[in-house]
């Protein structure tokens, strides 16, 4: 007779390694096809510029901070120093109405309105204003004066209080800043990071074609070159000055919050060059913006003036004619000429 046994079944334990098994299967699958690709040269090197440009804006904001800083700490000091020169003169006139006053105890004649005064607030003194008929015309003028004198010393305590306060306010927006810039900065390496040897180097050559420099100059000379600049006459002796001063740096990096003289921000290139000139500017674009006379247009520009660009004036350079700004451009970038029209102009300024 033939056997009718069942079938063995597959012990609970393989079935269970089996679906496991599977299962982690269509999970990395559903993973892989699920994935985010490779992101493209032209979608890292869009989000990279918007992230220098983003730390560009932040740098301004971190150089006014900075500049408010200094401008505080000279203010706050100042004011402390008159606080303690003014604490030391009314201690002064104090010692001398109390040596008046002791003298008057010895004799046994003290004045009971000096004793008042002695003893207690004179404001609230003062405001007893009758009682001055009581002293003599000599300490009632003594009196007054210490009065002025508190009054004083509390307003100007009140206001170095006020600055103070300020000074902290800044320096936390100027550290807020700083790890704003650097958080930038640093995403955008991330993304570079991500691109091939082959795809930074295609990188490289669009930004020396954007530059309009020769593929054939030797690399250690590229943009060290003056470029044709016509027969532009410079705007005046100290901007034509300042422009030189300006070519001599460049080659120079680009690094935030700079001033030279080996490494320089937009503004901090600007104002720089024109300090070589004997020319004081503020510290930042915006507020070089002010600096001068606007120029609207660009065919009335002349070498040496300032040029603003972005609508919120986020960055500057000078005009080096023929089209040309000389300027600091960006992180991971060095002094340079550059076509005016690689950016949205918004006006010269012929300091």
């Amino acid at each position: 007779m033939a056997s009718h046994r069942r079938p063995k079944q597959p012990s609970r334990t393989r079935v269970t390694v089996l679906t496991a098994t599977a299962a982690a299967a269509v999970a990395l699958s559903s993973q892989a096809a699920h994935a985010d690709p490779k992101p493209k040269k032209e979608d890292v090197k869009s989000e990279v510029d918007k992230l220098y440009e983003q730390a560009e804006q932040a740098t301004e904001k971190y150089n006014g901070a900075k500049e408010d800083q200094e401008k505080l700490q000279k203010e706050v000091d100042a004011l402390q120093d008159k606080v303690a020169r003014g604490q030391g003169e009314l201690n002064d006139l104090r010692k001398g109405l109390g040596a008046v006053a002791s003298g008057q105890y010895r004799s046994g004649s003290i004045d009971p309105s000096v004793q008042l005064f002695l003893s207690g607030d004179p404001d609230t003194y003062l405001d007893k204003a009758a009682t001055l008929d009581q002293l003599s015309g000599k300490q009632a003028e003594q009196l007054k004066t210490i009065a002025d004198k508190q009054r004083r010393l509390a307003q100007e305590r009140a206001e170095a209080a006020g600055k103070i306060k300020d000074l902290s306010d800044t320096r936390k927006a100027l550290g807020d800043k700083k790890d704003e810039i650097k958080g930038k900065l640093a995403k955008a390496q991330e993304l570079l990071n991500t691109l091939t040897a082959k795809e930074k180097e295609e990188l490289r050559k669009e930004e020396e074609k954007k530059q309009g420099q020769s593929q054939g100059q030797d690399r250690s000379s590229r943009g060290n070159e003056r470029p044709d600049l016509g027969n532009d006459v410079p705007a005046s002796q100290r901007g034509a000055a300042a422009l030189a001063a300006a070519a001599s740096k460049i080659g120079s990096p680009y690094v935030w919050g700079a001033t030279g003289p080996s490494s320089f921000d937009c503004s901090g290139l600007t104002s720089w060059a024109y300090q070589q000139a004997g020319q004081g500017l503020p510290r930042t674009s915006q507020a070089q913006a002010n600096a001068g006379t606007r120029i609207g247009s660009q065919s009335a520009l002349k070498p040496g003036d300032l040029v603003l660009f972005y609508g919120d004036l986020h960055h500057i350079g000078l005009y080096a004619g023929n089209g040309q700004v000389l300027h600091a451009p960006k992180p991971g970038a060095s002094v340079r000429y550059e076509s005016i029209n690689n950016m949205p102009f918004q006006f010269g300024v012929r300091v």
